[in-house]
């Protein structure tokens, strides 16, 4: 027989570990379309080998640069 849960406890348990997850998937979903974007114009205007390796390093950082580039437009 199926253990019986209190419904208060239920409730808890998925506001705190579901409901919290919801927001999370589009992030990820846009995270990994701009890595994916970032890599293709990173890597295609490297010169070296190298160049190319730092251009990948910069695509997995890339939401970095957008927020640099915020502040420095507003002048923070």
């Amino acid at each position: 027989m199926a253990k019986k849960f209190d419904k208060k406890f239920d409730k808890d348990f998925n506001e705190k570990w579901h409901g919290h997850m919801y927001g999370c998937h589009h992030a990820g979903a846009g995270y990994g379309l701009g890595f994916i974007g970032a890599a293709v114009y990173f890597i295609s205007q490297a010169t070296t080998f190298w160049m190319g390796v730092l251009g990948f390093l910069k695509a997995l950082v890339w939401p970095a640069y957008i927020v640099y580039g915020l502040l420095k437009i507003m002048g923070l």
